[in-house]
């Protein structure tokens, strides 16, 4: 494969992060004495409350919806069914047409619509609106409506839903696949596995799972000067109120979108969702605010989910050990109603990071997104990341137990070198950098792995089974790598700093400030970050660990401009030459003399009273973090609990900026992959199509006090060459390599009782029956 080209973009000069990498977080004061303004906070004069009506059904035709009872009830305001909204012209929100069948044709799906039209697809689908003066007045009134359907068969398995036979979706989605995607070479890969002295196989499950937000949705429609705004809590406000025009008619400048804090959003709170989408009509249509906000049992319901994919992966291996190919099946499982990101993560997400960080000479992948009678997947944190890496390192992990092959020295075996990089991967992406060998080696000895063998002993003498596990895993990040940032020096030396990515919980005010710190020289109190406004800025968004790689780079951009174009301000000021000011902290000084000028004098002297710069920036490639993990765990037979007794991690995410936000990312995505690999799953009865893990007495998030003890590294001499910064991302890489080292762990200390294989989660009774079993 021929070395690809590069495209440098690092800027050592910048990157330096001197002390201000300590900096504690700045929006932290705020929010933790209450001051913190999320979306259920807002309460707008003469609000009126929102209500979805759900349906009880997995797959039904809508006969009548009758709402006349309803419309009667006491403080009801207005009822609506969707052919009340298509008579004032609603459509559908619509998403990105990216893929198609096999037979050329456009990807097929339900449409979207903000409430369900003629059949509803899955339990919680949207049939009908009502708007009243109180929240309990429409709760009351949607138990008046009485909607008749007649019920058709579903299928929520899409395994199931492949087969000849099974209830069909969409008309033009036949055998419910929805699209599908092919990458590599089929003939070159079968020949290799022709070849290959040991071949390994696996079927698994990336099994479905719900986002969990601390904060529910909540939304907030104002009509008011000829536009409409929507107050929100979203990771893409500019992607929402394009939406917004695209569903409810008009221009784009007709809407706004406004965010306040985030709790939380993980993937799920992007695009545009039929609840926005209605308190914006309603709130045109009466002429007054209209709130909805989700119960969490309706975020179990209605909230995208993740994951969801049934993989079928081979591995062909030479005598040595050295992989030959790689071969892929998979459904992803994307349910009946797709959202702007349910397709993309099984037909393009996964495949990007399929083969890891080993070499893999050929590779045949066939991936079909499919129908079913479930509330669609989305982006979850790591959105198609976790799944590939997960069937990579099973299928590494199964290697060595097949070959006699220590696992270690397989995986090192096979990985990419330093001098292999810059990378082209079978789908076109470019890996710009890394020692891979090195954060396993690293991590192997932040863990004490040679010293296990003691501690099982000891583990065993308290009745105990205990294992260990490592994984090897890479990230994609910087999705849409484009950004734009203005920066606004005020007369009063206040620096506003306008970006159309998103704080969610990650640190994002602290980070920027701590960049226009280090550029301007200006000191933290001085600084201002606006957000979530789609009047004052606009961008992607923050999704795919892609705000301090693109949003921090254009930070950066801007601030240096400032000074550029500043420049010639403070010349003509100090009457000096441009040739003879220097810019330090904070102020314009003539080379070898006294005289200077401070940036917010020079912005009082110009007619706006401030100096206001754009600056866009583009990474050449996506940055490509990447790690390694070793977990250990006990299991006591009695019972088959599970007890993760320690996790340790070494990762590369290039240059840190602050090392405290840096830490609780991956101790962030690391709780979630151990909630996945252990306790959490999304279950909906194959009969019915009803959601089983309704609430949390039913679906098990991770707690606090199951979380390990937690050892961290970071390795910060590879810095990424494709942005200013040299930043990698890094809000899921913990995700990403903790699933596979827990599972891995678990199997170790099982394997001696004759378990080689168990399906997520890795739950006390699933453990306990499988030692039954054996």
């Amino acid at each position: 494969m021929t070395a690809p080209s590069l495209q440098v973009q690092f800027d050592p000069s910048i990157a330096r992060f001197g002390t201000a990498r300590s900096q504690k977080r700045l929006e932290d004061d705020r929010l933790l004495v209450g001051k913190g303004l999320y979306s259920d906070d807002r309460v707008l004069p003469r609000q009126a409350w929102l209500v979805v009506l759900r349906s009880p059904h997995a797959h039904a035709e809508i006969r009548s919806i009758d709402l006349e009872d309803a419309r009667k009830a006491s403080g009801v305001i207005a009822a609506w069914t969707m052919a009340d909204l298509r008579a004032d012209g609603v459509k559908h929100i619509p998403y990105p047409p990216l893929f198609k069948r096999a037979d050329g044709s456009p990807m097929a799906s339900p449409l979207r619509t903000p409430l369900a039209e003629d059949k509803v697809y899955y339990v919680g689908h949207p049939v009908a609106a009502i708007v009243a003066e109180t929240r309990q007045q429409a709760q009351d009134a949607a138990d008046l409506v009485s909607p008749e359907y007649q019920d058709l068969p579903c299928v929520v398995d899409a395994r199931k839903a492949i087969e000849p036979g099974a209830p069909q979706i969409w008309p033009a989605a036949s055998g419910n696949v929805a699209a599908e995607t092919r990458y590599g070479d089929a003939a070159a890969t079968a020949a290799a596995f022709a070849s290959a002295a040991h071949v390994v196989q696996i079927e698994l499950h990336n099994h479905r799972l719900n986002s969990m937000a601390l904060e529910p949705r909540c939304s907030i429609g104002l009509h008011e000067g000829g536009r409409t705004t929507l107050y929100t809590q979203n990771q893409t406000p500019t992607g929402a109120r394009d939406l917004l025009g695209a569903t409810l008619g008009g221009k784009t400048q007709d809407y706004r979108v406004i965010n306040g804090d985030i709790g939380g959003g993980f993937g799920m709170k992007t695009g545009l969702t039929p609840e926005d989408a209605l308190v914006c009509y309603a709130a045109k249509k009466l002429g007054r605010p209209v709130k909805w906000r989700g119960e969490r049992s309706e975020e179990f319901l209605a909230a995208h989910m993740a994951r969801d994919q049934h993989y079928r992966g081979e591995l062909a291996l030479d005598r040595d050990g050295m992989i030959l190919a790689l071969r892929v099946q998979s459904l992803g499982n994307i349910g009946a109603v797709p959202v702007g990101s349910s397709a993309i993560i099984p037909l393009a997400m996964v495949a990007k990071v399929q083969t890891s960080v080993y070499r893999v000479p050929v590779v045949d992948y066939h991936v079909r997104a499919v129908l079913t009678n479930t509330m669609a997947t989305g982006a979850y944190r790591g959105a198609g990341r976790p799944e590939g890496n997960y069937l990579m390192e099973r299928l590494m992990e199964k290697a060595a137990r097949q070959t006699g092959i220590d696992r270690v020295e397989l995986r090192r075996r096979n990985l990419l070198r330093p001098a292999d990089l810059p990378y082209r991967t079978h789908v076109g992406e470019v890996y710009d950098t890394g020692d891979f060998a090195r954060m396993l080696d690293k991590v192997l000895a932040l863990a004490d792995w040679k010293g296990f063998e003691g501690r099982k002993k000891r583990s065993e003498q308290n009745g105990k089974l205990r294992g260990r596990g490592v994984s090897v895993y890479l990230e994609w990040t910087g999705a849409l790598p484009t950004e734009t940032v203005d920066i606004e020096v005020g007369a009063d030396g206040t620096v506003t700093v306008f970006s159309g990515t998103q704080a969610m919980g990650q640190g994002l005010e602290t980070t920027y400030t701590q960049l226009v710190t280090e550029v301007l020289g200006f000191s933290p109190e001085k600084v201002v970050i606006v957000q979530g406004d789609t009047d004052r800025a606009n961008g992607v968004g923050s999704v795919g660990s892609r705000s301090a790689f693109v949003g921090g780079s254009a930070v950066a951009a801007a601030g240096r401009k400032v000074i550029v174009e500043s420049k010639k301000l403070a010349a003509d000021a100090l009457e000096a030459a441009p040739s003879d000011i220097e810019y330090r902290g904070g102020r314009f000084h003539i080379a070898g003399t006294d005289r200077s000028i401070a940036l917010g004098e020079l912005a009082a002297r110009q007619p706006s009273r401030m100096v206001r710069v754009s600056a866009t920036e583009t990474p050449s490639t996506p940055s490509w973090p990447n790690g390694a993990q070793v977990c250990e765990v006990e299991i006591d037979p009695d019972t088959g609990a599970v007890e993760v007794m320690s996790l340790a991690s070494c990762d590369d995410i290039g240059r840190i900026i602050n090392h405290m936000i840096v830490e609780g990312q991956i101790h962030g995505g690391v709780a979630q992959g151990l909630g996945q690999a252990l306790y959490e799953q999304v279950v909906y009865d194959e009969q019915s199509g009803q959601l089983l893990t309704g609430s949390l007495m039913d679906y098990a998030a991770p707690r606090a006090d199951q979380m390990p003890r937690l050892r961290g590294e970071f390795d910060e001499s590879i810095p990424s060459q494709t942005n200013l910064l040299g930043v990698k991302g890094c809000g899921e890489l913990g995700t990403i390599g903790s699933v596979p080292a827990v599972v891995h762990a678990v199997l170790d200390a099982l394997h001696e009782r004759g378990v080689l294989h168990l399906e997520m989660p890795l739950t006390a009774e699933k453990v306990w029956r499988a030692l039954r079993g054996a």
